[in-house]
């Protein structure tokens, strides 16, 4: 472990014992520690707070506001009306705003210090007095600053209405962005958070079974992305950030979504589940299937077997302290005919979502590239996607891990596909 990574951790860290393989932790909630969950985040939050020198964040972004404190309410409405709002300073009371009929939604978390009516700066809400309202606002949140702030004016918020900004600015408040110091805290995953994670790829790996069952010629490309959604949320999860299903030559170029196209016989269909399941954890597992009857053609067998050699020689590259341009340089290499329609990004992080960081592919470096270094318990997607540029079809696949002490930990477990390989 570097002292880099050692200053990011903090003394409520459960380390996974070395003499636990990480894919036989329990995968139900009774078996993990919730408090100590929450309580390892919050301490991240503030840890990122203290490092960027501001007295205190705002939280509007669903996922930044149940990482912090564990509160889960309204999500998806609050991705479009972001009503609610969390309080939390470098070191004192937390505090969240919400909707008066909403606060008993938070009884029983140690994490929230008290409970506050919104000040919903929204067009929704406030119409032509969201000016006003605005103004409320930064007048209450200015003063929980200077209460619990330790003197700083310096206050970091994600993804803030417009107004918020201007009115704290014109306080004397420095504003920040939240999103980063956020990034940073969740990037290094407590024991906890990976025996939610790994109870989250179970539910998605339930789902791509049954989507494997359930395969047959003749049914639409939602008509089998429906059955991982209904899976999730029958299983306790939240939502799917994408329709990430696509059949034959939908699936060449990549990232398109689900439509009531017709999957037919000896066709691939390529999905990517995107899933944030139980728990609040992401499982991001990508996988190839083939329709029957019959059997894949040579082609489609070449293209599978490119995607999956691509993959497990990234995979081993994944350890700590390798860099993320050190990265590309030694990720496999593809022919000239993959690289148009190759995939965005060889790996990212995971965690509540799709997180920080992004390695790219070398070719993108100098366009999208940054410095950093891979740390012992980020948690990783590896990704491919072989498609040759005006082909017909394409395979997708990828691998969840976790970054041990010495390399990587695979955390997904559905099968690959043995007729194309």
């Amino acid at each position: 472990m570097t002292d880099s990574h050692a200053d990011r951790n903090t003394p409520d860290m459960v380390r996974v014992a070395r003499s636990t393989p990480i894919n036989r932790l329990a995968d139900t909630e009774a078996g993990i520690d919730m408090l100590a969950l929450r309580r390892y985040r919050l301490a991240r939050v503030r840890q990122q707070l203290v490092a960027g020198d501001y007295g205190a964040c705002v939280l509007f972004d669903a996922l930044n506001i149940r990482y912090a404190c564990g509160s889960r309410h309204s999500s998806a409405l609050q991705m479009h009306i972001p009503y609610r709002y969390l309080f939390v300073p470098a070191e004192g009371p937390v505090v969240l705003f919400d909707a008066v009929y909403s606060h008993h939604t938070a009884v029983g978390l140690e994490t929230i210090s008290e409970c506050r009516p919104c000040v919903p700066v929204t067009p929704f809400f406030g119409g032509p007095r969201t000016d006003e309202w605005a103004k409320r606002w930064a007048d209450e949140i200015v003063d929980l600053l200077d209460t619990h702030g330790g003197g700083s004016r310096r206050l970091c918020i994600d993804r803030s209405p417009p107004l918020i900004p201007q009115e704290l600015a014109a306080r004397g408040v420095e504003v920040g962005d939240a999103q980063v110091a956020l990034e940073m805290a969740r990037s290094i995953k407590a024991a906890q958070e990976v025996q939610c994670m790994v109870y989250a790829i179970a539910v998605a790996e339930i789902g791509l079974a049954r989507m494997r069952e359930a395969l047959r010629p003749g049914m639409t490309e939602n008509e089998l992305w429906s059955i991982l959604y209904q899976t999730n949320i029958a299983m306790g999860g939240d939502w799917i950030d994408d329709r990430a299903l696509s059949s034959g030559d939908r699936a060449n170029p990549l990232l398109q979504e689900s439509s009531d196209r017709l999957i037919r016989p000896c066709e691939l269909v390529d999905i990517d589940t995107d899933m944030l399941g139980p728990l609040g954890y992401c499982a991001d597992i990508s996988r190839t299937f083939f329709c029957g009857p019959g059997r894949p053609t040579e082609e489609q067998r070449t293209l599978y077997k490119l995607a999956y050699e691509e993959i497990h020689h990234n995979l081993e590259l994944v350890r700590p302290g390798v860099g993320f341009r050190e990265f590309s340089e030694k990720a496999s290499k593809r022919s000239p005919a993959f690289q148009a329609n190759r995939y965005p990004v060889l790996a990212h992080g995971i965690g509540m979502c799709d997180e920080y960081p992004s390695l790219f592919h070398l070719e993108d470096w100098d366009h999208f590239g940054y410095d950093g270094v891979i740390e012992e318990n980020m948690a990783l997607c590896v990704e491919s996607f072989i498609g040759e540029e005006g082909g017909f079809e394409g395979v997708k696949l990828e691998q969840q891990v976790l970054v041990t002490a010495t390399g990587c930990e695979v955390l997904t477990k559905f099968p690959f596909e043995d007729e194309l390989l």
